[in-house]
C-alpha cells in the first residue's frame, strides 16, 4: 500500500495539506497578474504550495502560462539566462516547430541551438551564444513579455531560492538589470520566493535596493496543530487505518509543526499501524527518526566554533539575555560584540533564525538532539 504522506518531493492534490489562505492568496495574485514575493525556511512547503497555486490558477485563466525556475544550482548569469529562455520556450507551446519558430524569432540575434530529445512530451536544451548574451540580454529579459503580447498569452515566472543571485559576479547590477525591465512587463509577472528569510528581506524591503517595494510580500507559517490533525486523521482513515485526535495532535506537537518532519513522522507512525495509532508507536517512530539523523546532526555539530556550540547550548536551556555578562560569563562567549557575531554565523549556516528578540531553531529535531544526546554527554 502507497504510504499517504508525503516528504521530500512536492505535495499536490489529497498529498497537499490544509494553507487555505496563502493558497487562496497566492492564486488571486496569479490570476491578476501581481508580483509576489514568498518567504519561508527550507522544507516549509513552498514549492508545493506555489504548485498547487499554479494548478489551480491555470484552470482558472486559460491564457496563463506558468515557467519554473530553481536556482539552488545556477550560480551565474550565463546559467539564469539559460534556464530563462529555456523554461519560456518550453511554455510558450506544445508543439516542437512552435517552439522553434518562436526561438529563430524572438532570439534570433544569439542564434540559439535547440537540442531536442525523443519521447513524449516537449524537452530540449537551449545553447546560446554566451559573449553576444552578456553584451546585450534584454531579449532574454524580454521573452516572455514579447512571446506573451504576440499571442495574447500571459506568463508568470515562478523562481525558487531567488536569494541565490547574490552570489553572482555583481549581483547588485544584475538586480539593477533584472528590475529594469521587469517592471516595464504588462503580459508577465513574476513570483520570487526562497528559504534565507534575512537574504531575500534584505533584496525586497531596503529602500535602496532595486527590488524594493516589487510586489505582494507574505511569510509563510506553521501549519496549525488543528489543521494538521484534521489532516492526519484523514489520511489515516483514507487507508483503513485509525489514529485519535490527541494521538495524532501528538505528531505536529512533537515536530514542532514543521511540515517536511510531520508529514515524515506520520509516515513513520503510519508504517508501525496495523490497526489504530497509539502514543507509544509515535514515540518509538520519533526516537528512531532523531536517531536516524544522528551522524547528520552530529556533522553539522563538528563544523561549528566552541564558542557556536555554547551558544545553542544557552538557547536550549531557555537563556534570554545572551548578552548579559553573566551569561557571557558562564557559557564562555567571548564578548558582547562576539554574540552578534555568533548569531551572524548560525544564521548564515541556516541553523537558527531571530525572530524578535527569540532565537528559533528552525531544524525542531536538531534541537531534540542536541538537548537529549549531544549536552548530555
Amino acid at each position: 500500500m502507497k504510504t499517504p504522506f508525503t516528504f521530500g518531493k512536492i505535495a499536490s492534490k489529497e498529498d497537499f495539506t490544509d494553507r487555505k489562505n496563502e493558497l487562496e492568496r497566492l492564486i488571486a495574485n496569479f490570476i491578476s497578474f501581481v508580483n509576489t514575493i514568498l518567504i519561508s525556511p527550507r522544507r516549509w512547503g513552498k514549492s508545493s504550495l506555489v504548485a498547487r497555486a499554479t494548478e489551480i490558477a491555470s484552470k482558472k485563466r486559460k491564457d496563463i502560462r506558468f515557467c519554473l525556475i530553481d536556482l539552488n544550482n545556477v550560480r551565474a548569469e550565463e546559467q539564469f539566462y539559460q534556464q530563462l529562455a529555456t523554461v519560456v520556450l518550453r511554455g510558450s507551446a506544445t508543439k516542437i516547430q512552435v517552439i522553434f519558430e518562436n526561438a529563430r524569432k524572438f532570439l534570433g540575434r544569439f542564434i540559439p541551438n535547440l537540442t531536442f530529445s525523443p519521447g513524449q512530451g516537449v524537452d530540449f536544451k537551449i545553447g546560446l551564444d554566451w559573449e553576444e548574451v552578456k553584451r546585450n540580454p534584454d531579449d532574454i529579459l524580454d521573452l516572455p513579455e514579447k512571446i506573451g503580447s504576440a499571442n495574447n498569452l500571459f506568463f508568470i515566472i515562478c523562481i525558487d531560492e531567488f536569494q541565490n543571485i547574490s552570489v553572482y559576479e555583481d549581483p547588485l547590477a544584475f538586480q539593477k538589470k533584472l528590475r529594469a525591465h521587469w517592471q516595464g512587463h504588462k503580459n508577465v509577472s513574476y513570483c520570487l520566493y526562497g528559504s534565507k528569510r534575512h537574504m531575500m528581506m534584505d533584496v525586497f524591503t531596503s529602500p535602496s535596493m532595486p527590488f524594493y517595494k516589487f510586489g505582494d510580500i507574505f511569510f509563510l507559517e506553521k501549519i496549525s496543530v488543528e489543521d494538521w490533525i484534521k489532516f492526519i486523521q484523514k489520511r489515516f482513515s483514507d487507508t483503513g487505518k485509525k489514529i485519535g485526535q490527541d494521538e495524532a495532535g501528538l505528531i505536529p506537537v512533537l515536530a514542532d509543526c514543521h511540515p517536511y518532519y510531520v508529514q515524515q513522522l506520520a509516515q513513520q507512525s503510519w508504517l508501525r499501524t496495523d490497526d489504530i495509532c497509539n502514543v507509544e508507536m509515535i514515540k518509538e517512530a520519533y526516537e528512531d527518526l532523531v536517531l536516524q539523523l544522528s551522524m547528520l546532526f552530529q556533522a553539522l555539530t563538528d563544523d561549528l566554533s566552541n564558542s557556536q556550540i555554547n551558544f545553542l547550548k544557552a538557547v536550549i536551556n531557555d537563556v534570554e539575555q545572551l548578552s548579559s555578562q553573566s551569561v557571557i560569563q558562564e557559557y564562555q562567549l567571548g564578548t558582547s560584540a562576539n554574540v552578534t557575531k555568533i548569531k551572524r554565523a548560525l544564521i548564515n549556516k541556516e541553523i537558527i533564525d531571530i525572530r524578535g528578540s527569540d532565537v528559533i531553531f528552525l531544524d525542531p529535531l536538531y534541537k531534540t538532539w542536541l538537548k537529549e544526546y549531544f549536552f548530555v554527554l
